[in-house]
């Protein structure tokens, strides 16, 4: 190489420039080194922002800027694992040869099993037996009924048999029965199963307050039920859970096991995947790995253990052959008849060497599917051991086994015991280095073990829609109020004011409600109950359990609010502030409040994010004269008024003279509360025009018409704002087409609706199995006029904010496409969209499976791929697998799915989950609802005919690749079968896909919209409401504060500390689509504070706040990278 030497006049210059930067940069440091804790005036900011310092000019500026800019939008690249499940999958023979004998152990597996066991270099085999039982927290019981009927006499039985039993042990993971019967239990018994958990003969696993569903649960959920169930544990046996046990979800992915990891998790155990999964696992002894998230970041150090059979049963569980395994379950009830009690057998002297020799066999064929040698064998199945009779007979028998298998090491070199997953995970480790990594997950699960015929668990994605969106609209209402009593009631402390002390107790006895609030959420979360799997009774339990935690969060929020927003401390006792939707009947949509000029007159909104953001606000009224003024910003503000049409008794289409909505567009400062007048104001160019054919208006002869009505003109249909141009089918009512203005170009944009018809008895709650001998369903024809035009039932609704189609297919489906007027960058470029579903009561419409079909021209692949959610957390490729119908590429979304190509992306954006499939080239469908009348025997017995009318909201985003793409191989021909026992693609150089940053945006506002409360003085006359409160300040936009939930206190239960955890997640977004202008920094700084709130303490813990890792100085020093989720504990 060659070198330059230095010229000798430039030398001093470089140095004396370098030593002048050095001095200056420690003279600026030493000089605004000071406290870093910001102490904010004692009160939340009303009027004007506080007014910080500006930053000083030398240095700062820059060097700050700088790491805005570089924090914006960083690109991801995608994780590189020895096993990639997207690559491998497809290239699966899932037709194996032994489906019918529903064993994977064919001769291969024995042949190396014998060519194992006769090898000295092997490890002695190693066994470590976990006996369990399976409490689920509702199925085919409620949750009541299954405690008061088996799981407290479980409990109790523990307790008294471990005790007897020294060398027994036992697993619990369902913190939500532990409380039940704690809560109930003597403190001698509380003490004693204390005293079996530091023995280490009780394992606590998991540590959530359910065993979680990881299809169709959102992270905010399963973070808080993994924080509700291990601050049980912490508090209540002063231990924290240190492994996981998963093995009852139908299906896992990777969301579960992070979140595990984060909160210092060493090892976690799973079950249900796909049986040619467990084929090729096995066959290349793998049994454990590191489950790596899809985007480049840090190796977890939890190991993920995968059961290598079945199921959890017995049956399933002490070796390949189910047929020899039903002879080692020793349970003998009196009057109780199964497949294994005809075959149970007590272990005598007669006995005991065949079936110690038969059980070790066994152990050994699992022993030969790892490298290690270390096996574990669970003992249970669902709601075992209620019985103390079935605790002295599994324990007995498997005793005198064990100790003949002990000592006779030169028969069976082996060792055997009673165990728990962490004895497990502890052996495994000192024996295993070579733990291979694997990304993706194992959706679509399938069993075989029922009928010996493959069977796709992808029902459940969909299963029970009104409960799953019931589900997330609870999610936020508690996000809300967890955010706001944080605040509010810790403002009231560091206050003053005494006279706002009566509100602080009024608070502080709301904080029982939020903390049955936690736990109701948590209990859905179960993956029997989020997934819709339960019998119908049980459904409705939750379902009002649901229901009246709603309620008393709204009553939170309000009393909340009312202590903020009311500066008459006299009042805060009275009900004045009131949410505007009021959920009175669990199966029928919320009720909507009306404003009023006599009593309610003034809204206020509350933003729960800590973004700015500008939506559109409706509000229900009886007169069309009103106007918006937004006291924040002190001007009136744009809004529309939108009749309400009603649908007589004769069919005809009338619109109302007492109902009207009054959209207005509000823009909202982050984690802020805006009051809004309405004023009476005549002004008929704010009122909507309508098109339809079909409509009257209600008035009497001398009145004029409150609105233009005009009918419809011949031909297709356009809809246009200055960004978009939809083009909608006049035979139909649905979407066509769509023309984005800004780039000149038209993209097919064609929606559908229509249904499979479901196999029956094949289709139930868990599966979903078409009819392939029955084409696609025409669901709507029995609901449109005989002349196929839709005419009569199509209504144009337009006004200055918004314009909308409504299509009726009554009462099966109303659909309602809007695009929005308003100057917002988000606004004018989403679709939105409105389904309301009525399959009315059975027998109408049975075995229908209804779906929304998006068919467009992007070209994804001849073998199309799509991209998926996961738990609105991260992100997966799915590539449809052309051997397998439709059932079996049918993915689970929560947030999103989007299929693109070189130029163009497509995203739907949803607020609950449900079932995604891209089955052709161009095509995305999402899957509604479901009604199969027969059960599909997986347990509950009964089909699903209890469904509900449903509203389903939905953004549709049509985005360009505003950057090239290296084209994509979608052939299977790329999708080898590995032989090697890992798998290394050469991926390092690709990028993890991501949503664009409007998706993003959007979806955060779609799960977690705009709280709307009315001032009601009615009971009061006219009093002062404040303009607006700003709880936070120069929050970084580019991070989501996922909940700010208040720690109960360590010593009196059911009250508030001071101290709260603070989630934050850094969501990725894609840099290269659509509008890439948003600015969204990462970074705190010295100016975000939490307005009036003084910071004691800031500490840096695990997720679920168990761990504590550093003290931070400040809100500044808060550092999270893209995609992760952390915790922090702030004391204030």
């Amino acid at each position: 190489m060659r070198t330059r030497a230095l010229r000798c006049r430039s030398f001093p210059t470089r140095i004396l420039a370098i030593l002048l930067l050095v001095i200056g940069f420690g003279a600026y440091c030493y000089y605004y080194s000071g406290p870093t804790l910001t102490k904010p005036s004692n009160s939340i900011t009303s009027g004007d922002d506080i007014d910080l310092k500006a930053p000083p000019p030398i240095f700062h500026e820059p060097i700050q800027q700088e790491k805005v800019t570089l924090e914006q939008c960083p690109i991801l690249k995608e994780s590189a694992a020895d096993i990639d499940t997207v690559s491998i999958y497809p290239s699966f023979n899932f037709q194996p040869s032994w489906l019918r004998t529903k064993e994977f152990w064919e001769q291969s597996f024995e042949e190396r099993y014998e060519k194992i066991r006769n090898d000295n270099r092997r490890p002695r085999l190693k066994v470590i037996v976990v006996p369990h039982s399976h409490n689920d927290p509702g199925w085919l019981k409620t949750f009541e009924q299954y405690f008061e009927w088996k799981t407290k006499n479980i409990i109790n039985n523990i307790i008294q048999k471990l005790n007897q039993y020294p060398n027994m042990t036992f697993i619990w993971t369902e913190i939500s029965f532990l409380n039940a019967w704690w809560e109930r239990s003597h403190p001698v018994k509380q003490k004693a199963l204390k005293k079996l958990i530091k023995e280490g003969r009780l394992e606590i696993t998991s540590g959530g307050w359910v065993m979680p569903d990881e299809a169709c649960t959102h992270i905010y959920a399963l973070v808080d039920q993994f924080i509700e169930g291990h601050h049980w544990v912490k508090t209540n046996l002063g231990i924290e859970p240190k492994t996981g046990w998963s093995i009852d979800p139908f299906g896992h992915g990777p969301t579960v096991p992070y979140l595990l990891d984060q909160s210092g998790l060493e090892g976690t155990i799973i079950q249900r995947i796909h049986y040619a999964w467990k084929q090729w696992l096995a066959e290349r002894q793998i049994e454990e790995f590191y489950w790596i998230p899809g985007w480049s970041t840090k190796k977890p150090s939890m190991v993920v253990h995968n059961l290598p059979f079945d199921i959890y049963s017995i049956k399933s569980t002490c070796g390949p052959h189910p047929s020899v395994c039903l002879s080692f379950d020793f349970r003998k009830i009196p009057g109780e008849y199964s497949e294994y009690t005809s075959k149970q057998e007590d272990i005598n002297d007669h006995n005991l060497h065949s079936k110690s020799k038969t059980l070790i066999e066994e152990y050994d064929r699992i022993g030969s599917l790892t490298p290690h040698n270390v096996v574990l064998v669970p003992l249970g199945d669902d709601f075992r051991y209620e019985y103390g009779v079935e605790f002295d007979a599994q324990y007995t028998n498997y005793m005198k086994m064990f100790n003949y298998i002990n000592n006779h090491k030169e028969l069976f070199n082996a060792d055997v015991q009673f165990g728990t997953p962490l004895d497990y995970f502890k052996e495994m480790r000192e024996r295993h280095r070579n733990i291979p990594s694997l990304k993706g997950d194992f959706f679509v699960y399938s069993d075989i073990f029922s009928e010996g015929k493959p069977a796709y668990w992808s029902g459940y994605y969909t299963t029970r829609p009104y409960l799953k969106i019931l589900a997330r609209e609870f999610e936020h209402q508690l996000r809300t109020s967890e955010i706001l009593f944080s605040l509010v009631s810790n403002f009231i402390k560091q206050s003053s004011k005494r006279k706002l002390v009566a509100s602080e107790k009024r608070l502080e006895k709301s904080y029982e409600q939020l903390i049955v609030a936690r736990r109701n959420l948590g209990l859905f979360q179960h993956h029997d109950a989020i997934t819709g799997t339960s019998k119908a009774n049980v459904m409705y339990d939750y379902g009002t359990k649901l229901f009246a935690s709603i309620n008393h969060c709204l009553r939170l929020q309000e009393a909340a609010l009312t202590a903020i927003m009311i500066p008459d401390e006299s009042l805060h006792t009275q009900s004045i502030i009131q949410s505007e939707v009021e959920w009175e009947t669990y199966g029928k949509p919320a009720k909507k409040l009306q404003v009023s000029f006599v009593d309610k007159r003034k809204v206020i909104l509350f933003n729960p994010l800590a973004v700015s953001r500008t939506e559109i606000i409706t509000v229900r009224s009886n007169t069309t004269n009103v106007r918006v003024y937004d006291t924040r910003k002190r001007e009136y503000i744009q809004y529309q008024i939108t009749p309400n049409i009603d649908i007589r008794e004769d069919g005809k289409r009338a619109i109302s003279d007492t109902s009207f909505d009054v959209l207005f567009v509000a823009t909202l400062p982050p984690l802020s509360s805006v009051t809004f007048n309405l004023e009476e104001h005549t002004n008929i160019s704010h009122r909507c025009e309508v098109f339809c054919n079909g409509c009257n208006e209600i008035k009497s002869d001398s009145e004029k018409p409150l609105f233009v009505t005009k009918k419809m003109m011949p031909g297709d249909i356009q809809l246009e704002n200055s960004v978009l141009t939809l083009l909608i089918n006049r035979n139909t009512g649905f979407l066509r087409q769509i023309f984005r203005k800004d780039i000149r170009k038209k993209n097919v944009v064609e929606m559908q609706f229509g249904a499979y018809q479901s196999a029956q008895r094949h289709s139930g709650a868990y599966l979903f199995m078409p009819d392939y001998d029955s084409p696609e369903k025409n669901v709507l024809h029995p609901y449109t006029n005989g002349n196929g035009l839709q005419d009569d039932n199509i209504i144009i609704v337009s006004g200055p904010i918004s314009t909308e189609i409504t299509t009726m297919y009554l009462p099966f489906l109303v659909h309602t496409v809007r695009m929005y007027n308003v100057d917002d960058p988000v606004l004018s470029r989403g679709v939105f969209i409105e389904n309301i579903v009525d399959f009315e009561n059975p027998p109408k419409n049975r075995e229908t499976e209804l779906f929304m079909r998006i068919q467009t021209d992007i070209q994804n692949g001849d073998i199309p791929e799509f991209y998926t959610d996961q738990n609105g957390f991260q992100y997966q490729k799915r590539v449809k697998v052309d051997k397998l119908g439709i059932e079996a590429n049918y993915y689970p979304i929560t947030t999103m799915a989007w299929l693109q190509d070189e130029e163009t992306r497509l995203t739907l954006l949803t607020n609950h989950a449900q079932g995604a499939a891209a089955f052709e080239p161009g095509r995305l469908e999402v899957m509604l609802d479901r009604r199969t009348l027969y059960d599909d025997f997986r347990g509950i017995g009964e089909g699903v005919v209890d469904n509900k009318p449903t509203v389903f909201h939905n953004w549709l985003l049509l985005e360009p690749m505003t950057k090239p793409r290296a084209k994509r191989h979608t052939s299977e021909k790329i999708f080898k079968h590995v032989n090697q026992r890992h798998f290394s693609p050469n991926e390092k150089d690709a990028s993890y896909e991501l949503p664009s940053q409007m998706a993003d945006y959007m979806s955060k506002s779609l799960n977690y919209p705009v709280n709307i409360y009315l001032v009601d003085t009615s009971e009061v006359g006219e009093i002062e409401v404040k303009s607006h409160q700003t709880f936070v300040q120069n929050f970084p936009s580019g991070v989501h504060l996922m909940t700010l939930r208040t720690i109960t206190d360590d010593i009196l239960e059911q009250f508030p500390s001071p101290a709260c955890y603070m989630v934050l997640q850094r969501s990725g977004v894609s840099c290269s689509i659509g509008d890439t202008t948003m600015k969204r920094s990462a970074v705190f700084t010295s100016k975000t504070i939490f307005s009036g709130l003084k910071i004691h303490n800031l500490t840096a813990v695990s997720l679920t706040g168990l761990k504590t890792k550093k003290a931070l100085s400040g809100l500044q020093e808060i550092e999270i990278d893209p995609m992760e989720v952390k915790t922090f504990k702030i004391r204030f």
